[in-house]
């Protein structure tokens, strides 16, 4: 059996009696936006650290744990803190919590993060519905054999960011009041922030924002069949854009601000998604 596919079912074995529980949605919580997790009728917990071989998150603000349970009556498995390429995971474990949950039974993945603004029209504070993505110098986590039971050698990407799922957030934010950006977002390895010459660079080549994550899960759970849509939050201007240096505190303070209405926005999203 393939070694990558091998060790995300040891994962779900070690857990499967340990959670009786089908999400349909499959939720990624980014930096400053962990506290989610206290808005779902929790029916249960799960540390990544209890779970066989399964990759742990390293960073502040990323508290490790999956929760299950509803948003409304649609039911969840969140992932309170993610897994990052630059914590020195290959690039398979990166994007073994997106299959694991997929094997759970989740349908459709929901990806947040926190970036920096490259459009100009975009400022701290706004959220960008992501409608493609670019992946800079991220490995791709399709590379070695093929897991057939997962999905197809050459996956299709036209439409990584499906189109109902994102019509679905347009309206939630319109209802809401809540205003959101659209845009394309483009993955770097990290941890370093970028430098101005390469902020030029992505905005050359059509990116809208930028961050450290979420590309990588996208195109795992696209190989994989589930229907994607994203978030993000965008926290600071990218290096070159802002008279000041770049830190994660920023990006946090900002995450948090943001929090309250992200989460009326993914809770009236994830409500309509009940409904597909």
């Amino acid at each position: 059996m393939n070694e990558v596919y091998s060790k995300v079912l040891k994962c779900y074995e070690s857990i499967k009696d340990r959670v009786p529980f089908k999400p349909k949605v499959a939720l990624v919580l980014g930096s400053g936006l962990g506290d989610y997790g206290n808005d779902i009728k929790v029916v249960s917990s799960l540390p990544y650290n209890e779970i066989a071989d399964f990759p742990v998150s390293t960073v502040p603000g990323h508290k490790g744990q999956f929760i299950f349970g509803y948003v409304n009556d649609v039911p969840v498995v969140c992932m309170q803190g993610r897994v990052h390429y630059y914590e020195g995971y290959p690039v398979t474990d990166v994007v073994l919590p997106t299959r694991l949950m997929k094997m759970m039974g989740a349908d459709i993945l929901f990806l947040t993060n926190a970036s920096g603004g490259i459009n100009l029209d975009l400022t701290a504070g706004d959220f960008m519905l992501i409608t493609d993505h670019i992946s800079n110098f991220a490995p791709n986590p399709l590379i070695g054999q093929n897991i057939e039971e997962l999905g197809t050698r050459f996956p299709d990407m036209s439409k990584v960011y499906d189109e109902e799922l994102c019509n679905i957030i347009r309206s939630s934010a319109s209802d809401l009041s809540i205003k959101i950006k659209e845009g394309v977002y483009i993955q770097t390895t990290g941890p370093s922030f970028e430098s101005p010459a390469e902020i030029r660079m992505f905005k050359a080549l059509g990116a809208d924002a930028v961050g450290m994550s979420t590309v990588v899960e996208a195109i795992a759970a696209n190989h994989c069949g589930m229907r994607i849509c994203g978030i993000s939050c965008v926290c600071n201007l990218a290096a070159g854009l802002s008279p000041n240096p770049l830190t994660h505190d920023e990006v946090q303070a900002a995450a948090n601000a943001a929090a309250p209405l992200f989460k009326k926005l993914v809770t009236e999203s994830i409500s309509r998604f009940g409904k597909l």
